[in-house]
């Protein structure tokens, strides 16, 4: 009798398992794909972050006009939504102090199942000259 009431209640603990085993498993796989989602529009930020710094080093020997076709063509092949707003590009040059400053606004809409958000990044680029 003892043996019939020992399997029983292990029986339930194993279905237990299952259902906390699953429980954890389908919220891995929420956190993976939001993770996912949310990490892309991060990724092409600091994309587009690390070649407009590379574009600020090179300034001294190109002149603005290539600067922001090299930064367009960039922010096509990152594959930033043109409905970003990125053609708020900015390209200064200062005197005093000698730098240039290079900036943009956009901002990147996602929308995933319960989560929609609208992530506005101001990415730039100072460099002395």
């Amino acid at each position: 009798m003892v043996t019939g009431e020992g399997e029983g209640a292990g029986g339930a603990r194993r279905g237990a398992s299952s259902s906390g085993c699953l429980l954890s498993l389908l919220i891995f796989v929420a956190v993976l794909y939001y993770g996912v989602n949310i990490g892309e529009v991060y990724f092409r930020y600091y994309r587009l972050l690390d070649e407009m710094q590379t574009q600020a080093r090179l300034a001294p020997g190109l002149d603005d006009g290539t600067i922001q076709r090299r930064i367009q063509a960039a922010i096509e092949e990152i594959g930033i939504p043109d409905s970003a707003g990125t053609r708020q590009l900015r390209i200064r040059r200062t005197a005093s102090p000698r730098e240039i400053v290079i900036e943009s606004r956009y901002s990147e809409p996602v929308s995933l199942p319960f989560f929609n958000h609208t992530f506005a990044f101001h990415p730039r680029a100072t460099q002395p000259l």
